[in-house]
């Protein structure tokens, strides 16, 4: 979905059509952004570094990444990432997630061709569609909080059911996802519309939707008690996925700035604020 999106936003007609003739061969791509020091580097028509945490790194076809060019600001570059020589998963150990394969890829000597290019220098970086952008992972961990939700339904015995402890226990897991939905599909449709205050409405909604996540882990784990650990059991399948999932880069930040500027307005805007 994120290179798609980058493709529609900042592609040019030659590499839409190019990006269509990949996909209809069944090809997939990635977008890879997280790097260790120094980074990636563009020098001339080479790209010098690694990216890290990069999913599907040699199984992908294609993947976007970001380049630092020698002067001004970060490049969209399109690279192969199929090169297995180039992938090292040795790293990528894991309680969650393990089938995503994020790894370290290399992409020291690849020679960039102009076509290669993906848009302008700090394409990526503008707003408000980078940071209102959270909505996407958002919507994945809310994929993770409903598919928790439908497993500890199926977990429930007759007898479970029957116990009002257990059926407050699944009402609290349901209201927990609907709210994060709630704001998962407001954020998105903000970020869509580039409304006002849209990075902010992200900014909050990682927070409602982490919060919801963790509370319906608990509510699984405690309704379903020791079986919700053992290996093969959807429910731990389903919360050592999501609880890795949720640890996106700068929670915090993100609460302050959106808390922020809730105080100076109340975001939810015309004819819904409440001060």
């Amino acid at each position: 979905m994120n290179a798609l999106a980058l493709f529609d936003w900042y592609g040019d007609t030659r590499q839409k059509a190019w990006l269509g003739a990949v996909l209809a061969q069944g090809g997939w791509f990635g977008v890879w952004a997280t790097e260790p020091p120094p980074g990636v580097r563009l020098i001339g028509d080479r790209l010098h570094g690694a990216k890290m945490f990069a999913t599907g790194a040699g199984g992908l076809r294609h993947a976007v990444v970001t380049a630092q060019p020698e002067q001004g600001a970060r490049q969209l570059i399109i690279v192969p990432a199929d090169e297995a020589e180039r992938a090292d998963l040795s790293g990528w150990r894991v309680r969650g997630m393990r089938a995503t394969t994020s790894g370290r890829y290399d992409l020291t000597g690849l020679e960039i061709e102009p076509e290669q290019r993906l848009g302008r220098a700090g394409d990526y970086d503008r707003e408000p569609r980078f940071t209102a952008g959270a909505w996407r992972f958002t919507a994945v961990q809310l994929g993770g909080i409903e598919g928790l939700v439908l497993a500890l339904r199926e977990a429930l015995s007759e007898a479970a059911r029957g116990d009002p402890i257990q059926r407050a226990r699944f009402a609290d897991a349901v209201v927990a996802a609907r709210t994060a939905w709630l704001w998962v599909r407001e954020a998105a449709m903000r970020a869509a519309s580039e409304a006002p205050d849209a990075e902010d409405f992200a900014r909050a909604t990682r927070g409602v939707v982490e919060r919801s996540a963790l509370d319906v882990m608990e509510l699984a784990a405690r309704a379903v008690g020791t079986r919700s650990a053992f290996d093969g059991e959807r429910i731990d399948k389903i919360s050592r996925d999501l609880s890795l999932y949720l640890r996106q880069a700068g929670p915090d930040y993100a609460k302050d700035q959106a808390g922020r500027t809730w105080l100076d307005r109340d975001l939810w805007g015309e004819g819904d604020a409440l001060w």
